[in-house]
């Protein structure tokens, strides 16, 4: 699968938002998968922080999350498959040096947001982009839930959450917030990992 204005996008301004990269058979599966899950209680609420250091704060953000493991399910198995693909691109394109990707389902339920940050680390700078897929059919401007990205020009730039945008950004570079939602909210948010540089013997 070409993504040729993706990486054009990427190298011009450090994000891109691709919408029509995935057919409306597989959207709706992993939306149904979503909500398959949340009903059999499988997302928990997301937590911030890292390792020891992880805890709930709802006031920060109030989305349910699970991750994603290969044999999970048809659908998520071929989500994976076209970001591994995607993985392959930007390493093409940049020298990343990416070897992972790691994703979740989450879910905002009506009222929640999750505030401004950023998606690296301050002591692990494994995260190099960033890759948010949306599930939402029909999504209205009155329901809100956007991501909000802050660009490094001082501009902002708004995602709505309908099904099938994709948001690909350099992690390091774009503090982004996602609103209050109005309306259930779903997405798989992942991130494109490179092997660690710090503690490198040099």
């Amino acid at each position: 699968m070409p993504f040729h204005t993706l990486i054009d996008d990427l190298a011009e301004r450090g994000w891109s938002l691709q919408q029509q990269l995935l057919s409306e058979t597989l959207l709706q599966a992993l939306a149904n998968e979503c909500r398959q899950r949340e009903a059999a209680g499988l997302l928990s609420p997301a937590k911030i922080g890292r390792a020891a250091a992880q805890s709930v704060h709802e006031g920060i953000r109030g989305d349910r999350i699970q991750w994603l493991e290969q044999g999970q399910a048809s659908c998520t198995d071929a989500y994976l498959a076209l970001m591994d693909q995607l993985r392959l691109s930007l390493n093409q394109a940049f020298f990343l040096g990416l070897e992972d990707f790691e994703c979740h389902f989450a879910l905002y339920p009506v009222g929640s947001f999750y505030q401004t940050h950023l998606d690296r680390f301050r002591d692990d700078d494994r995260r190099t982009v960033t890759a948010v897929l949306y599930l939402n059919a029909d999504w209205q401007p009155e329901h809100g839930g956007v991501m909000r990205l802050y660009l490094p020009e001082g501009q902002s730039q708004d995602i709505a959450p309908l099904a099938g945008n994709l948001a690909v950004f350099i992690s390091a570079d774009m503090p982004h917030e996602v609103l209050p939602t109005q309306r259930e909210r779903m997405a798989l948010t992942g991130w494109f990992k490179r092997r660690s540089a710090q503690g490198a013997v040099l």
